[in-house]
Parts: structure tokens; sequence; C-alpha cells
């Protein structure tokens, strides 16, 4: 008679247990994976934590801002009640130094901060003025105004302010207040918009929709039927309707933290984000990005950087052009690379990259 092998139910047995163990540290694992993705997402205010587990909550600063600060005083803040909380921004040169002198004594007046750019190098040129002590100056050779934002405007160092202007120099300033400008602004409800300009003064329009409507307080389109612009009330984008030019923007707090993040380190004279700036109007950029044409300015249309000379202004102008394309080939790369990204604008804005 056979006898048949034994099998081991010991052996078999301890097997299992240990495949089980081993199940369930693996499950744990990703449970405590899953709870701690959960409480990310459920508590944002631990977020702070991250990278800054070795010091208290109360000593955290998160933000930083553009206050000056005196040596012999105690700390207190230079801000009043009556401050318009909104900062202005300008790359400047001192062959504009009588007109940014107008533009900046209307925002002091208003108890505004001003930020200054001097592009040319030459700071000590603007001591003589009122206010320069209650500026602040930085300086890099040759750099245009959106090189400058990108490197001292983060969206944490400028937080403390409801609104951002970043203007260009040669704008003329005598039918515009800031204060009345901005009570437009926050009654219409808008997050990215610029003063219109004064067409029978103003020597640099490229756009009609910057123009002023006389008869208006605010517009946010234009109907217009000229070669290849075709602008109706179906019209959804630029640059029929959400959209404003980059000599003038101002942005609210909101708004700048998405445009900061849009403009590019190498790409400093900014062409091309003027068409995607409705992209960060924190909604319908139909209605929350509009020309404001009660308070207008004049574009003089001065071609500063690089110099007065017309070589120099051509080369500069070539190279916006180069950078417009390269901005254009980004933004499409990025579209199709972004696959859990879908355009709020579908539909006018993919028939436009097409």
């Amino acid at each position: 008679m056979k006898i048949k092998p034994r099998t081991s139910f010991g052996f078999v047995a301890v097997f299992m247990a240990f495949v089980l163990i081993a199940t369930i540290k693996i499950q744990h694992e990703h449970l405590k994976i899953d709870l701690r993705a959960s409480e990310l997402k459920g508590q944002p205010q631990e977020r702070w934590r991250r990278g800054l587990e070795g010091l208290p909550r109360g000593i955290v600063e998160k933000t930083s801002n553009l206050e000056l600060r005196p040596l012999w005083e105690k700390s207190r803040s230079t801000k009043n009640s009556g401050s318009c909380n909104a900062l202005l921004a300008m790359a400047v040169g001192i062959s504009q130094k009588q007109n940014v002198d107008r533009i900046v004594n209307k925002f002091v007046m208003e108890n505004c901060s001003v930020i200054l750019f001097h592009y040319d190098g030459n700071v000590d040129g603007w001591v003589d003025l009122s206010w320069n002590n209650k500026a602040i100056h930085i300086v890099a050779q040759n750099q245009t105004k959106w090189w400058f934002a990108k490197r001292f405007l983060h969206p944490d160092v400028v937080s403390m302010y409801d609104h951002i202007f970043l203007w260009d120099e040669d704008l003329g300033v005598d039918n515009f207040n800031p204060k009345r400008y901005l009570e437009i602004m926050l009654s219409e409800g808008l997050e990215i918009s610029q003063p219109a300009l004064d067409p029978n003064k103003s020597t640099d329009i490229h756009h009609r929709i910057t123009v002023r409507n006389q008869r208006k307080r605010v517009h946010r389109r234009i109907y217009s039927k000229h070669g290849s612009l075709n602008c109706s009330s179906e019209s959804k984008g630029p640059p029929c309707t959400g959209w404003v030019e980059g000599m003038a923007p101002v942005f609210s707090q909101a708004a700048w933290r998405c445009v900061w993040h849009l403009i590019q380190n190498d790409l400093i004279h900014g062409w091309g984000l003027d068409m995607k700036l409705g992209y960060c109007a924190q909604g319908d950029r139909t209605k929350k990005v509009g020309v404001i044409d009660k308070e207008f300015v004049v574009h003089q249309g001065i071609p500063t950087l690089g110099g007065p000379s017309p070589d120099k202004v051509l080369i500069v102008r070539r190279q916006s052009t180069a950078e417009l394309k390269r901005f254009k080939e980004r933004w499409n790369k990025a579209v199709q690379e972004d696959k859990s990204w879908r355009d709020p604008f579908e539909g006018f804005s993919r028939r436009r990259q097409r």
C-alpha cells in the first residue's frame, strides 16, 4: 500500500500569516497617506507648516510689504487711514523726470505707495523732488517694467496692497485722479482695468478699445467692423472685449497674483501678455476687465528705453516682436501639454489659436 505524502499545514499557515501581515501593513501606509492628503485638503490653514515645522505658528510672517521703516522710532505703521492702499510701480529714466513727477504727485497726494525702477542707472537725479524719500528706488540698467515686476513685485511682497498700477512713464495725468479711479473700479467690479486714452491728445493709440468714450463711465467692449476687426455683442475676447493694453494696466490683488505667474522670466518686453490678461480676471473677462472713461490719460508714445537713437528703437521693437512669437508658442504648448486644464473661454480662444 502506497502512503500519500502529507502536506505541511503549519508551513502554509505561517506563509499565509506573513502575506496577511504584509498586506495589512501596506494598506495601513496607504491609509496614512490618504488621511494626510485629506487633512491638507480639508484644512488649508495647516499648509503654512510645510518646511516650517521648526517654527511656532505665531512667529511666522507669511508676507512682506514695501513700507519704509524709520531707523530711530519704535516700529509702527507709516500708513494712515486715508491711504489709497494701492501701489504705483513704474520703470523710469531721467529724461522723463518732469512727467514722472506729475504722475507720482497724483499718487502721493492720495497717500499711495510708489516704487520706481530706474532703467538708466540715474537715481541721484531725482533727489530734489519732494516725494523722493517717500518712494522706493530700484536700479538695473536697461531693463523693462515687466522684468522689474517679475523680480520685485512678488504677490506675497505686495499682498498688503489692494491694487497695483503698473504704468509706463509717458502718460499724461491732467485728467486723472487715482482715488476716484479706484472708487469706479471697485463699484464696477473690475479686477483688471486701465484708464481710457484721450484720442485728441494721445499720439500713440494702437487699439480702439482703449479710446475714451465721453458718454460712458466705463466700457468693456467695442462694436466695430473694419477690415479684419469684427467686434459685436457676440464677441467674447480680445481685442473686442475682456482686454486692456500693457502701457497702463491696473490689477486687483487677486488678479496680480495670477498675472505675476503669467509673466515670463526671459520675455522682458511683455508683448502678448495683454491678450492673455483676461485669464487672470477671476471670472468672466467680459465683465471683470474694462476701460475706465471717467478718469482718462494721454499716451505720449515716447520710446525712451534703449535711448533716443532710432537704430536702438528699431532693435528693441524687433526683440519685442520675436518675444511675442515665443510667448504665443509657449502658451500653445502649455495648453496642449496640460491635460487637466480647461479653457474657461473655450470656443473663442481656441479658434484664434488655430
